[in-house]
């Protein structure tokens, strides 16, 4: 896909490749320029572990938009192969 870049440098990421993402206004992500190449990541959580009982959990320091049944679906095919 196509798109320009404007007079203040910013790229309009098209809406299938936002949506493929899960990419909403307000999102952070990670930009590096690579081999002639621009890549666009998610960024990672910023988390804490807490331990309560037994088991440890991951805390987020910010909150998280809620991940959908399908989205997880699509993370443990993607891993099955």
């Amino acid at each position: 896909m196509r798109t320009t870049i404007d007079a203040a440098g910013r790229i309009v990421v098209p809406k299938a490749v936002r949506d493929a993402m899960g990419l909403s206004a307000g999102r952070v992500v990670d930009v590096v320029f690579t081999e002639g190449r621009i890549e666009i990541e998610l960024a990672p959580a910023d988390v804490s572990v807490e331990s309560s009982d037994a088991l440890p959990r991951l805390v987020p320091a910010d909150e998280l938009p809620e991940l959908t049944d399908q989205q997880v679906r699509d993370a443990l095919e993607a891993t099955r192969r």
